[in-house]
């Protein structure tokens, strides 16, 4: 299975923001984006281009597709889905991305980060409705309710993961701490989707 292999600070570097790929440690003195907040490679700190439409709604593409580390044809596929459902194409997007198995289970503050969530989950660390789901890009619906399996409670990663959450409220998501498990309450409205994302740009670029 194809996947990024390269610095996920990289990333941050070269869309110019944070794009909180490493949990807490880009909040950290360690991040790379603010000791080298410039694009990555040779002439990066001395790139002064002028960006057309097309670059921003390029950019705007590839920022959505690294925060929640998709690879290009399975965000084209997740855009083609989004564009059959009724509704706001981005908004379904974002939606979408927003349910999938890894995400969820970053955002109940089980894992440190997304990929983080992806390696606990292929690794069957976690129950759906009482059985065990090891795919990440599983799409959680309403009422799930998401367990971590009993021989997995006493995993580090997974303690420190819910005690360095930075405790935001997910209005759409129930967390029970003592039980470590977690339910999807409803699908996420957009202003319940806390990423910095012009997702009408996506639809531009897709749409030409």
């Amino acid at each position: 299975m194809a996947r990024y292999t390269e610095a996920n600070c990289k990333l941050c570097r070269r869309e110019g923001e944070k794009l909180f790929l490493k949990g807490n440690r880009c909040l950290s003195e360690k991040c790379a984006f603010d000791r080298r907040g410039y694009a990555p490679g040779q002439h990066g700190q001395n790139m002064r281009r002028k960006v057309s439409e097309y670059g921003h709604q390029l950019r705007e593409k590839q920022k959505v597709r690294r925060i929640y580390g998709i690879l290009e044809r399975q965000f084209h596929n997740y855009f083609e889905a989004a564009e059959q459902k009724k509704g706001i194409t981005g908004e379904n997007l974002l939606q979408m991305l927003e349910c999938r198995l890894d995400n969820v289970v970053f955002r109940l503050g089980f894992a440190p980060s997304r990929k983080s969530a992806r390696q606990l989950i292929r690794h069957r660390h976690f129950i759906i409705n009482g059985h065990i789901v090891d795919i990440p890009s599983y799409s959680v619906k309403r009422n799930d309710v998401i367990k971590v399996k009993e021989k997995s409670k006493a995993l580090d990663i997974i303690h420190i993961a819910l005690k360095e959450s930075r405790g935001e409220e997910i209005p759409w998501l129930r967390l029970n701490k003592a039980s470590l498990e977690g339910e999807l309450l409803e699908f996420p409205k957009r202003e319940e989707i806390m990423i910095p994302v012009q997702e009408q740009l996506i639809v531009e670029l897709y749409s030409k």
